[in-house]
């Protein structure tokens, strides 16, 4: 599986899904997140990221609430 969170026009994020992993694999049969994220867009409309449980991709997995940071790529929690 892989995962993808929706962005608001603030960078805020507002919902994670849980995308199959045939619907991001280019035609060479490698996973391209751009591929995945057009899959989530066509399907529920805005502007999706990918996210990973291991922090691998963008520091941390994205939960609702969460602020993407553009210039370090990354999730992070919103301030308290």
């Amino acid at each position: 599986m892989a995962y993808f969170a929706q962005i608001n026009e603030t960078n805020v994020v507002q919902r994670v899904i849980a995308v199959n992993d045939a619907e991001c694999l280019d035609q060479y049969g490698n996973e391209n997140e751009a591929i995945g994220a057009l899959f989530c867009h066509n399907l529920l409309g805005g502007t999706w990221l990918q996210t990973s449980f291991n922090a691998r991709i963008r520091g941390k997995f994205a939960g609702i609430g969460d602020i993407y940071d553009p210039t370090t790529d990354t999730f992070n929690s919103p301030p308290e």
